[in-house]
């Protein structure tokens, strides 16, 4: 069998675009990435300053809000990979209307916010779930010579939030974000339980809580974060890829932070 691939989703900025390029260092798999627009820069982006093998690496259209282009995506991928298994994939969408009461809820920014947060990888895993192994795959083991940030068991690893977390909310606010990180958590249960029946211990889903990091999505909160809990995504893009390779299948089907801590539903 040839070796399996990784994906990225999306990947043009923020931390999904650290992501790929951690894995592309760390990693001696094919990787897909994903973009809304512009694929030739957003392949620059992501390749930027690296001393890899840029043909291990494709960059695909793809909008989490329209299912027709993850349906394309996903066809792309059968016929790239016929014989092989998706071993990572990270799904990273995500968009923040902050909400300080119950006045500031918009229709439809709320309506958008469900749409990328939520029903974004929930389409993902529609359409690239298929590609994660079986019971009876054989999983592929990474040379011994080579130095890999890869997991045992495949992993669909889809972006969190603390403040999904219902135990954990003293603050309140951000009502739509909040929710929509929820409902990311219970996707991520219910997805692991159909992996289970489907592939045992071989394939896993989890949820990650990267911390505030710099990216545009959080550029309106920067100043109020102290310096100490405010991450570049380069740094936390390592340490997402650390937490979900160290993981394993008693991991599954949870909320985990960048320190590898979990985070209560």
């Amino acid at each position: 069998m040839p070796p399996p691939w990784i994906l990225t989703t999306p990947a043009s900025r923020g931390i999904g675009l650290h992501l790929t390029r951690h894995l592309l260092r760390n990693t001696p798999l094919p990787i897909i990435a994903t973009a809304r627009t512009d694929l030739d820069g957003a392949r620059a982006r992501i390749l930027d300053g690296l001393d890899v093998d840029p043909q291990r690496l494709e960059v695909l259209q793809l909008d989490v809000t329209d299912e027709a282009s993850i349906a394309a995506a996903a066809s792309h991928c059968r016929a790239r990979f016929p014989s092989t298994y998706l071993h990572l994939a990270f799904c990273v969408p995500g968009i923040l209307h902050p909400e300080k009461s119950p006045a500031q809820i918009d229709h439809a920014k709320s309506l958008e916010t469900f749409r990328v947060n939520t029903l974004g990888p929930l389409l993902l895993a529609k359409h690239f779930s298929p590609f994660l192994p079986r019971k009876a795959t054989t999983l592929y083991t990474p040379p011994s010579s080579s130095s890999s940030s890869l997991p045992a068991a495949a992993t669909l690893a889809f972006m969190s939030a603390r403040v999904g977390s219902i135990a954990d909310n003293a603050a309140g606010g951000w009502y739509s974000y909040r929710a929509s990180k929820a409902a990311v958590n219970q996707v991520v249960k219910s997805l692991d339980v159909w992996l289970r029946q489907s592939a045992g211990d071989k394939a896993v889903c989890v949820g990650l809580h990267p911390g505030t990091v710099k990216t545009g999505l959080s550029r309106e909160f920067w100043k109020s974060t102290p310096s100490e809990k405010l991450f570049e995504p380069e740094w936390a893009a390592g340490k997402l890829v650390g937490v979900v390779a160290g993981l394993g299948p008693s991991g599954r089907g949870r909320c985990w932070d960048w320190k590898g801590e979990e985070i209560p539903p």
